[in-house]
């Protein structure tokens, strides 16, 4: 078989796993763009501050997310080794981690909500954010415990149901915010508020029939663990911080980027940070198909792995980034030739939607190098490959991506077009450089 054809051959199984997994995060993604369709028919100034109190929870999200990943990692390596008990150890400490990380995490950001004042936002975003903000720190445990939960679930080869949950949950969240933003059903109307809390809400609920579910799944039975509490062994926290906490670190130095970036376009005013969301929102959206890809291939690569199948490594992983680069080709095309309506979409506000437009063709123009890099990194998780690949991000998005946004659209004349300029290029440095790392890593 030629590498073309075992790589070919790798592509429908990772796409298999993968096509739930990218439906469940594009529902997870479609939470937070239904959230500012709806918060945009309030105004301007409530999308803007939805943007910011999203980007500072979307920091402590992405830290979870880091230590979550290695329930997916080790449970996918222990079923590849045929140990099921041991995926069911790894499940009960990864929920652990979850719960007590949550906790720890939502009491951090209801501190940073006292202290908005000083990120240099309008003070018309700083008069109603404080209150959004908190309902999201809420929503931090039960928003990672399920995502242990499903990651265990998809790591074990049942993603389907994790999907229709979190389809369920987006409508629950859209009915939620209808009642709750707008004051219908003789509820009060919060506006930004009210879809802080329709998130919390609809996270828990998520939560609760997720462990419902899998409790009753005979599928999962041979590796449901049989005790949760007490017994806990040190060796596999140690293994699971081994991986996630430099997994934590990369996905910790992207997302602040993405964050501080927000943040910079917010010292510009509310109308370049509302075009910010909604470009963001896009943008991310299109990012859940590599997004989802990359989870599959995390996973696949650690079945491997732990099967001892080597020569697999580089056509699941190659594999995967010929397809997303040719989605996220489609993806870019449509942002570039349809910004206009698209911006429509959120705001009626004319100077955002030109403003957007803008940031729209930026956005299309990194959109494959955003497809490459995940998933490269994600393979690269897969083989336990971590310290080289959190210094290639660090350099990517702090050494490069951030500096260059400031320098072109700060202390430059580009604006906000300018800070997302950086952007692209600290996505097209971590993508060449994560991907030789991965091609390397895995050389015969």
């Amino acid at each position: 078989m030629s590498r073309f054809q075992s790589y070919r051959a790798e592509v429908r199984p990772t796409l298999a796993l993968a096509l739930p997994i990218i439906v469940g995060q594009v529902s997870q993604m479609l939470m937070g763009v239904t959230d500012s369709v709806m918060i945009g028919r309030v105004g301007a100034v409530p999308l803007a501050a939805s943007s910011f109190g999203g980007h500072i929870f979307g920091v402590f999200y992405v830290l979870g997310i880091g230590l979550m990943v290695p329930v997916s990692i080790l449970v996918a390596r222990a079923r590849g080794a045929g140990e099921l008990r041991e995926a069911g150890e790894f499940l009960r400490h990864g929920l652990v981690l979850a719960v007590a990380f949550g906790v720890a995490e939502m009491l951090a950001m209801a501190a940073l909500s006292t202290q908005f004042h000083r990120f240099g936002q309008p003070p018309e975003v700083l008069a109603i954010v404080t209150p959004f903000a908190l309902w999201l720190a809420a929503s931090i445990p039960p928003v990672l415990a399920y995502l242990a939960l499903r990651q265990f679930a998809e790591a074990m080869g049942h993603p389907w149901a994790p999907m229709v949950i979190m389809l369920a949950s987006v409508g629950l969240n859209a009915a939620l915010n209808w009642i709750f933003i707008y004051g219908n059903l003789g509820a009060p109307a919060l506006g930004l508020t009210g879809a802080g809390l329709a998130t919390c809400g609809s996270r828990l609920a998520a939560l609760a029939v997720i462990a419902l579910w899998l409790r009753r799944d005979p599928k999962v039975r041979a590796a449901w663990p049989q005790r949760w509490l007490g017994n806990y062994d040190r060796a596999r926290w140690r293994e699971m911080l081994r991986i996630g906490v430099p997994a934590s670190g990369m996905l910790l130095f992207e997302s602040s980027a993405f964050a501080f970036s927000g943040i910079m376009v917010g010292w510009l005013g509310a109308v370049p940070l509302a075009a910010h969301q909604i470009a963001i929102s896009c943008a991310s959206l299109a990012f859940m198909f590599p997004l989802g890809l990359s989870i599959a291939v995390g996973m696949r690569v650690s079945h491997a792995v732990g099967a001892g199948e080597r020569a697999r490594l580089q056509p699941i992983a190659f594999g995967a980034m010929g397809l997303g680069f040719g989605v996220m080709g489609a993806c870019a095309l449509a942002l570039w030739l349809a910004g206009r309506p698209i911006a429509g979409w959120f705001v009626t506000d004319a100077a955002v939607i030109a403003l957007a437009v803008e940031l729209l063709a930026v956005a299309a123009l990194f959109q494959l190098v955003d497809g490459l890099q995940v998933i490269a990194a994600s393979a690269l998780r897969g083989v336990s490959d971590n310290k080289v690949p959190v210094t290639i991000t660090l350099v990517a998005y702090w050494l490069i991506a951030l500096p260059l946004g400031y320098g072109l659209g700060i202390a430059g004349p580009l604006g906000a077009v300018g800070i997302w300029i950086g952007i692209a290029g600290g996505l097209t440095f971590a993508a060449i450089f994560l991907s030789v790392r991965y091609a390397r890593r895995t050389a015969a």
